[in-house]
């Protein structure tokens, strides 16, 4: 989510700190993942556009789309304009943002809800004034949202993240599970950062993934989860979900290594594919476990190669509710 405002402010850089001993659930899991990603390149895996792991810090410049760079790899069909929403296999847009699929009949996680945020929104970079409004965020007040980021050639975020969404909703639907989306390219801008998590709150959901990409410089490539810190203060208390968000962070990260065959960020998290942080509106004012995902780093040419593939979409898709249903499960 290449982020310059509201709920993503440009990562900062790598700091010594993140190469701190991994955590004992990490060690326990994403390394499991990431064994598997490195034997799966060992038996020489097709190579779909760079796999030395990475996660873009955010870029420091606007997130508009950029003049197209030549040579950059893209499928056809999937370049597209901000007026232009993505297709998701015939699918229309739910009637609202917010909305709840419709009740599935059977399945085995039939009575879990998942709330799924696809970051940003097509139509904000028509509607400035309203998406740079300040919003309380719990521990200060940021930008209500931002336009995100885009391709070299201007495949936008907000198009990739909305695609990825209801392929994901699509996957977990199948598994009995009530998906509500934040958004479905269904309103003009938006929402704010601070009714996104409202969202979330209200539909009592079990789980909550917010689903970016991100605009650092190229060479920064891979994939990262966003868990929540610990704040407590003013209207943010994330310390009841500190625990059960990082258990869903880890369970995502292991599954998007070892189905999209994506590695780690190479410049966030020290290699883990894990960042936490305590300046995002949308974790801190999240009362139901949550995480974000930058899934690549969109200026890099070879991470630009995948998000632009409507087959690694599939199966960002897939890794990312492999991870969400192995959570529901526990």
């Amino acid at each position: 989510m290449s982020y310059v405002g509201p709920d993503f402010e440009p990562t900062p850089p790598r700091r010594s700190f993140l190469r701190r001993p991994l955590t004992v659930a990490v060690a326990a899991l994403v390394p499991g993942a990431l064994a598997g990603w490195l034997l799966w390149q060992a038996t020489g895996a097709p190579d779909a556009g760079g796999d030395d792991g990475g996660t873009a810090a955010a870029s420091a410049s606007s997130s508009a789309a950029t003049a197209p760079a030549s040579g950059e790899p893209t499928d056809p069909g999937t370049r597209s304009s901000p007026d232009r929403t993505p297709t998701d296999g015939g699918r229309k847009p739910s009637a609202s943002a917010g909305s709840a699929s419709a009740p599935v009949a059977s399945g085995p996680l039939k009575g879990k809800v998942v709330v799924i945020d696809p970051g940003h929104n097509p139509g904000n970079f028509r509607h400035t004034t309203e998406i740079n409004r300040q919003v309380d965020i719990g521990t200060n007040s940021k930008e209500c949202d931002t336009t995100g980021t885009s391709t070299n050639s201007g495949y936008a975020e907000a198009d990739f993240t909305l695609d990825v969404a209801r392929r994901l909703r699509t996957v977990l639907e199948e598994q009995g599970v009530t998906v509500k989306f934040t958004q479905d390219g269904d309103r003009a801008w938006g929402p704010c950062v601070d009714e996104r998590a409202r969202i979330g709150n209200e539909a009592g959901a079990d789980a909550v993934v917010s689903i970016h990409a991100d605009g650092s410089a190229a060479g920064n490539r891979g994939f990262h989860v966003i868990l929540p810190g610990a704040v407590h203060e003013g209207a943010a208390d994330t310390r009841p979900i500190t625990g059960p968000s990082r258990e869903l962070g880890e369970r995502i990260a292991g599954r998007f290594v070892a189905v999209t065959g994506s590695a780690p960020s190479n410049y966030v998290g020290g290699g883990t594919g894990l960042d936490t942080r305590t300046d995002l509106g949308g974790l801190n004012l999240s009362t139901v476990p949550k995480v974000f995902i930058e899934c690549g780093n969109m200026r890099d040419g070879q991470d630009a190669a995948r998000l632009t593939s409507g087959a690694w979409r599939q199966k960002a898709a897939q890794g990312i509710s492999e991870g969400i249903v192995s959570f529901l499960r526990t």
